[in-house]
């Protein structure tokens, strides 16, 4: 058996590889979908990539061969030459693997405990797959039930077929589990995806409103500086109340290369919430810095500390930590004034423009027919900014989205596998049923609705456990700015629903084969 898994892995993977190189072409189109754009130039084709795609294929072939070769040597003979059906074998998991399962279950909570602690996401990461293996070993233990209470509505809705359905997924709850588990495994990681796109859309959202009090934000439309000459332009347009320029760029703090903002004191109350829990705004007219709470707990830094800072411009420096402010969106981790800022960097030109307005109609309009001759400058409004923000992250989440498609795609074609061995394993049971008047199209009744019920119970758990780590991930990030926690119940009830009809659909080639049978020679089957 063992050889038999080296050939069909080796053979698996060539053809894997194979199909990659087409992959790789279509991930170049969808990263162009979806804005991302990668370096011109022709398909690189190394040869270590067919080397190592060989050898992990099969490896991990092999490596999974290993089970069901210890089982098929424990056959005992007299069960082999009798032939006796073993479709329930394996039916009650074993105390090993329950005790193991539960292990592993406890460890991974409890490392994903430790990491929402600290906050430490490479412990969340190592709990999380600890908690995946786990509930993959205990998949059994309530495979039956469960199997029986999701083909409940099938059996009622489709009479005996969806009966038959229900009891065939209920009578090895160890190859339920088994071919359950991609598919538990790929919708777990898209609800986690789902809940942490959501509760970062809110914190966008959010962060925004509470960092932001300038009616209109003026940037560069993609990567580069504003000119120097538009603050001026923009102060000159009748109906704008206030201006603040902001500027940006890297210096060194405690030696560590971060990102330095300088704004305008003088209408920072206008145009920038910034919420301070020590200190006060006014020391940054004496050149001193604040920092965000965050990183002062992280640095231990309280106001009147002095720190060493380094700038590529005017070398090695320090300077004293003049107050502490909230989390802001937009300002970051360091601010200083904007003269403290020019005096440190050479030929600095503005990040962005904030602008506070009188609110009388007509003043945004004005606002951009003035910026009209600067290329590549866009004005938006809050909510304008808002709406850009939150469609960067639905852009990102729609490329891991399809990316994560592929493993429910080898999902459904393990249940495609299972549901075939399934048929060949009972093609005496189908001529049986055939033959006592159950019709063809009972017969592909029955295999669709068992299809269906494989697929939603590996939905169910892959969901419950996506959301959990979902909720979890977005815990361990509160402190890189993900404030609000959501969870999109109905986009998980439509994964829900999509995992059912994608079942149905796996459920076609074996549920054709198995209606096709003939009656007579199915009978005749050993």
């Amino acid at each position: 058996m063992l050889g038999e898994a080296v050939i069909v892995g080796f053979v698996s993977s060539a053809v894997g590889v194979g199909l990659g190189v087409a992959a790789a072409i279509g991930l170049r189109a969808l990263l162009g979908g979806f804005g991302a754009s990668l370096p011109s130039g022709s398909l690189t084709f190394e040869p270590r990539t067919a080397i190592v795609g060989l050898a992990v294929g099969t490896l991990v072939t092999v490596v999974s061969a290993i089970g069901p070769a210890r089982n098929a040597v424990r056959i005992p003979p007299v069960a082999a030459l009798t032939d006796r059906a073993t479709d329930g074998a394996g039916a009650t998991p074993s105390r090993r693997r329950i005790i193991s399962g539960t292990a592993l279950a406890i460890l991974g909570a409890a490392l994903l405990g430790l990491g929402l602690s600290k906050p430490v996401v490479a412990l969340v990461g190592v709990g999380a797959v600890c908690i995946f293996v786990g509930v993959a070993m205990l998949a059994p233990v309530i495979a039956r039930p469960l199997s029986g209470l999701l083909g409940r509505p099938l059996a009622a809705l489709l009479g005996t077929p969806g009966w038959l359905g229900r009891e065939n997924s209920m009578r090895s709850p160890s190859r339920t589990a088994q071919t359950a588990s991609a598919l538990m495994v790929g919708l777990a990681l898209v609800s986690a995806m789902a809940v942490f796109g959501a509760s970062y859309s809110e914190s966008a959202t959010s962060s925004v409103d509470q960092a932001i009090s300038a009616d209109l934000l003026i940037s560069v439309n993609g990567s580069g500086q504003l000119s120097d000459s538009v603050p001026a332009a923009v102060a000159a347009v009748p109906g704008v109340t206030a201006t603040n320029t902001v500027y940006r760029d890297q210096f060194e703090f405690k030696s560590t290369l971060t990102t330095l903002t300088g704004v305008t004191a003088q209408n920072l109350a206008d145009t920038v919430t910034l919420r301070m829990t020590s200190g006060s705004t006014a020391a940054l007219a004496q050149g001193e810095l604040l920092v965000d709470s965050t990183t002062a707990a992280k640095d231990h830094l309280a106001v009147g500390d002095t720190v060493p800072i380094r700038f590529a411009y005017t070398g090695p420096a320090t300077i004293r930590i003049g107050g502490i402010y909230q989390s802001n969106a937009l300002i970051q981790s360091y601010l200083v004034s904007a003269p403290y800022f020019l005096a440190h960097f050479r030929q600095e030109s503005p990040a962005a423009v904030l602008v506070r307005t009188n609110g009388r109609p007509g003043v945004d309009a004005a606002v951009t027919r003035a910026l009209a001759p600067y290329a590549d400058v866009q004005v938006q409004t809050r909510a304008q900014f808002q709406q850009s923000e939150i469609a960067q992250v639905n852009q990102l989440l729609g490329l891991v989205y399809a990316l994560l498609a592929l493993a429910v795609l080898i999902a459904l074609i393990g249940i495609v596998n299972t549901l075939m061995l399934s048929v060949l394993e009972r093609t005496r049971e189908i001529g049986l049923l055939r033959a006592v008047g159950m019709r063809r199209p009972q017969v592909r009744t029955m295999i669709r609705s068992e299809s269906v019920i494989l697929a939603t119970f590996g939905a169910v758990i892959g969901i419950v456990i996506g959301t959990l780590m979902g909720l979890a991930l977005v815990s361990s990030l509160r402190q890189q700015g993900i404030t609000e926690t959501s969870v999109p119940w109905v986009r998980l009830v439509e994964f829900l629903i999509l995992a059912a009809i994608l079942g149905l659909v796996a459920a076609s080639w074996p549920a054709r084969r198995a209606a096709r049978l003939d009656v007579l020679a199915a009978i005749a089957a050993e």
